[in-house]
């Protein structure tokens, strides 16, 4: 053991300052926190997108637009998709919304809609939430059953 490996026993020594305990402390006065400002008051907390009283930009850019809070939002399925899901044996004669959520096209609270691009070849029984005329009539003429 030399000089340079000494060191107060663990936990002997505190760690940090007690400030604003006075100007005798060394950490009295401001207490670290500079002269005045909204930084130095007690309950302080920046809001988000503060700017330094500067207008925030959330404020600046124009508001424009309607958002229709009841619009309802499909996830879209296509024929080509069902028939490539088909030839690589993912599904064999049923397409319900339990399938889709479970191949990962859909999430559990989306709605699924079968759209018409591609062809269908194989026959399928589809139990989604909307179909559209397109695709409702090449599924059945593939020998399928749509059910809404």
């Amino acid at each position: 053991m030399d000089l340079n490996n000494l060191k107060p026993a663990k936990g002997s020594v505190k760690s940090g300052f007690r400030i604003a305990r006075g100007q005798g402390s060394g950490k009295g006065g401001t207490a670290t926190k500079g002269h005045k400002g909204a930084k130095a008051r007690s309950g302080y907390s920046k809001k988000i997108g503060f700017e330094g009283g500067q207008m925030p930009l959330q404020r600046r850019v124009p508001k424009f637009g309607f958002t229709n809070i009841n619009r309802k939002e499909y996830q879209a399925i296509n024929l080509d998709t069902i028939q490539s899901l088909v030839d690589d044996k993912k599904i064999t004669d049923t397409l319900d919304k339990e399938t889709i959520i479970k191949l990962g096209l859909a999430k559990k609270t989306e709605l699924v809609k079968v759209l018409g691009r591609g062809e269908l070849s194989a026959k399928v029984s589809v139990s989604v939430d909307k179909v559209s005329e397109s695709a409702k009539a090449a599924i059945e003429k593939a020998g399928g059953t749509v059910t809404v």
